[in-house]
């Protein structure tokens, strides 16, 4: 089975044909989903999505570009859903110094509020980090590294899109116990650091995802994206390893039950 373990089906991007996308993923071999939070008005449709179909899971918390929007209702409201037994971890979350759309130490507030979040509730985080890295990895090291409060969880979370060098891989994969998500990127011929990060990386720290409607794959690139698109990534990562599809397939589903074991 295929799990696609980032995927933003309650963007206005799929109104058109939602039900028609997602009921034909079965047939292609994904057998399941986790819809991420990002905006305020994302999370009660994530919520909706998860009722309404049974292999759709989520993950709710605020995108660092929205962190303005963190309100204690909101707050609140993160909180309450964490209650759900088909909410798996908070996210995404994060710092994101790309855009800048808000104040870096608003930002970063923000990412470790909700990571504690999350820590209070036993669950995983969902992490965006673009143009970070140095401030991502010291909230990381400070939560979850050692005589941190998240230091015992046994399952703490996913670097997102990992664009970084090999080197912090390693940090966050080895040391300090997270994986790492690979999407369609993985794909593209400029993304030299990201097949060398995946090459070198153990197979049992990688997720599958797609980041969808975004980031589509070689063939698709530039065109909307869907889980649809897995096979391209798992290919892709199969031919950096030197293993089969069937092999890294297998050893993502494993990987994402072992992070999400909320996952029927």
């Amino acid at each position: 089975m295929i799990i696609d373990t980032h995927a933003h089906y309650d963007d206005e991007a799929f109104d058109a044909d939602r039900e028609e996308l997602l009921s034909s993923l079965a047939a292609a071999g994904i057998g399941r989903v986790i819809d991420v939070g990002s905006t305020r008005e994302s999370l009660p449709k994530i919520r909706e999505l998860t009722r309404r179909y049974p292999f759709v899971y989520g993950a709710l918390g605020l995108h660092p570009d929205e962190v303005g929007d963190l309100t204690e209702e909101t707050f609140a409201g993160i909180e309450e859903g964490l209650s759900d037994p088909k909410i798996l971890a908070v996210g995404e979350i994060g710092l994101d110094y790309y855009w800048n759309k808000e104040a870096r130490d608003v930002q970063i507030e923000a990412f470790r509020r909700q990571a504690l979040l999350a820590i209070r509730h036993g669950l995983p985080i969902i992490i965006h980090s673009r143009e970070a890295a140095a401030d991502t990895l010291s909230v990381v090291r400070e939560l979850y590294g050692p005589g941190g409060p998240g230091a015992a969880l046994p399952r703490k979370g996913v670097m997102h899109c990992y664009s970084y060098a090999a080197e912090q891989a390693g940090i966050y994969t080895r040391e300090l116990g997270f994986f790492l998500g690979v999407g369609g990127v993985v794909t593209f011929k400029n993304s030299r650091k990201l097949k060398e990060v995946v090459a070198a990386t153990p197979l049992e720290y990688l997720l599958l995802e797609t980041d969808c409607p975004y980031l589509s794959p070689v063939p698709f690139r530039g065109k909307r994206n869907s889980s649809l698109n897995l096979p391209y990534i798992i290919e892709e990562i199969a031919s950096l390893k030197g293993l089969t599809t069937g092999e890294v397939e297998a050893a993502a589903e494993q990987n994402a039950r072992r992070l999400f074991p909320g996952i029927k």
